[in-house]
């Protein structure tokens, strides 16, 4: 049994990025990182541009001008003004060449034919210059960067509709046991939902993580040993779920071993989440996550969340952990390190009822984790603590 900070240490050094490519429509390509750096195809404005509503100027020394016309967003009507002529314009609309200032409709008095305005005006104030966000052949994005909801957004408006992105993992789900029936049919007595999968199906979605299989094998050897090989030769990550512990029906340590799955560590000293493998077989990696349900959550936060950012060759690979003061108290039981179920909150965050590895209830209403270690046998309202912030 190894320490918590050696087992994130052990998955931290498994750090084998997938440096496959793929194509994306740009609007199905958020949170991918970019394969290769981006030039823009165009300058961006692509024209010189209005800021806001209100009159497009060729100034002069007066404060009075000719009104000539109108601009919309969208025409490509071009107007030649002389000194002391104005078209009516609204933002984002093309700026005449021979307009130098777009003064906002807030400061002009409208007399139909005629306007004045409140003051002298600077050159080109209010208007986007040409290329003033990127001009064309310019670094658009660097390849590595993360495309959030505002790069696809840039992206698209620079008129591109594909992407080179690093290809997210292949990822397994296999869950296993005898006593699991899908949610949906008639609960017969020794049977429980199963859960789990959907569970972790859906906090991988969370991670924009979409490329998944998931596999289901009853407690049999012989299925157990066939269903985790071809999990293993067809994904770069296996996450199972059950049949890791020393029962007589828990048959995945076995096979694992039969397989020749390197181990990299079993057990870690923590609560929930003892019974925690880590292993590897060529470029897959392997976690062998607890049955129970909270245990399987925990596990997945604190160790497969490291394993798939290091896939994805992203520098922050944990999940982000903060000091906050307790509002409630906590007594722990025996000298394992664990992680209890929280509502953080600004700078505070209180410890939740109901800590039991097999309940979802409270993890439910979580969006954190406070660290608890082995040292500290008690949390007293007020103490400092560390929180993991879990992703919403």
């Amino acid at each position: 049994m190894i320490s918590i900070s050696e087992a994130i240490s052990r998955v931290k050094n498994q750090r084998k990025p997938l440096v496959e490519k793929c194509i994306k429509p740009v609007e199905k390509a958020g949170g991918y990182l970019l394969f290769e750096d981006i030039k823009s195809p165009i300058n961006m404005p692509p024209f010189r541009q209005s800021a806001m509503d209100g009159y497009a100027l060729n100034l002069h020394d007066e404060l009075s001008y000719k009104l000539t016309g109108e601009i919309k967003a969208g025409d490509s009507q071009q107007f030649q003004l002389n000194p002391g002529e104005a078209v009516r314009i609204f933002t984002g609309a093309a700026v005449p060449d021979s307009a130098n200032a777009v003064m906002m409709q807030e400061k002009v008095q409208n007399h139909g034919k005629t306007i004045d305005i409140e003051h002298q005006i600077d050159l080109e104030l209010n208007i986007r210059l040409l290329g003033e966000q990127v001009k064309t052949g310019d670094m658009a994005l660097k390849k590595g960067t993360k495309l959030t909801p505002a790069a696809i957004g840039y992206l698209l408006s620079l008129g591109i509709t594909e992407v080179s992105v690093y290809k997210k993992p292949n990822i397994a789900l296999v869950t296993t046991g005898n006593e699991l029936i899908e949610p949906g049919l008639a609960l017969t007595h020794g049977k429980i939902y199963e859960s789990n999968s959907r569970m972790l199906l859906s906090a991988l979605y969370n991670l924009k993580f979409y490329d998944i299989t998931l596999y289901k094998v009853e407690d049999d050897y012989n299925k157990t040993v066939s269903t985790l090989e071809t999990a293993i030769n067809d994904n770069d990550l296996v996450l199972i779920t059950g049949g890791i512990s020393v029962g007589d029906y828990d048959f995945v340590g076995k096979a694992l071993s039969e397989l020749n799955v390197k181990e990299l560590f079993y057990k870690v000293k923590q609560k929930p989440g003892k019974p925690l493998f880590y292993g590897k077989k060529e470029d897959t990696q392997i976690f062998a996550l607890p049955g129970n349900p909270a245990a399987a959550l925990t596990c997945f936060y604190v160790y497969v969340y490291i394993a798939l950012q290091n896939l994805m060759n992203r520098e922050e690979t944990e999940l982000p952990r903060v000091e906050a003061t307790s509002v409630s108290s906590f007594k722990k039981r025996g000298d394992r390190p664990q992680f209890l179920k929280a509502i953080h909150q600004g700078n505070q965050v209180e410890i939740l009822e109901g800590q039991n590895s097999s309940m979802l209830q409270t993890f439910a209403l979580s969006n954190a984790l406070v660290h608890m270690p082995g040292e500290v046998s008690e949390i007293n309202e007020g103490d400092t603590v560390e929180v993991i912030i879990l992703p919403q």
